[in-house]
């Protein structure tokens, strides 16, 4: 399953590299590009202004199609808007929120994600 990912701060990038898993970073200076798989949005938690960049990819011709789920990432202190990002994406776009972490997420964390991806993986194949 094709792991697609924002990044300001390097913080998903980083749980990413920890997943070794196969991954595509969305561009800000060129986010219209088009993956013909499957995929699972991960994203840091900002206002929509500045993710602003994932909507344009997700929106790209069939990208939004192979769209499977979302997980974000964020900081626990913010309370009811962790992760508010992920979840706005997830329901604008109608997928459901897979998996949230903080930071760049623990060693349980990716163990968890890694099966998340892998049950996607499966029923994406049925």
């Amino acid at each position: 399953m094709q792991l697609v990912y924002f990044t300001m701060t390097g913080q998903t990038r980083r749980f990413i590299k920890k997943l070794d898993l196969p991954a595509y970073e969305i561009d800000a200076s060129n986010p219209f590009v088009e993956l013909h798989e499957p995929y699972i949005l991960i994203v840091p938690t900002y206002d929509r202004d500045i993710t602003e960049v994932v909507n344009d990819f997700v929106d790209y011709k069939s990208n939004r199609d192979n769209l499977k789920g979302v997980a974000g990432s964020g900081n626990r202190n913010f309370a009811d808007l962790f992760v508010f990002t992920a979840k706005d994406f997830a329901k604008d776009y109608n997928v459901p929120l897979l998996f949230v972490f903080e930071f760049n997420g623990t060693d349980d964390d990716v163990n968890k994600f890694k099966k998340v991806v892998s049950e996607i993986e499966f029923k994406t194949n049925e």
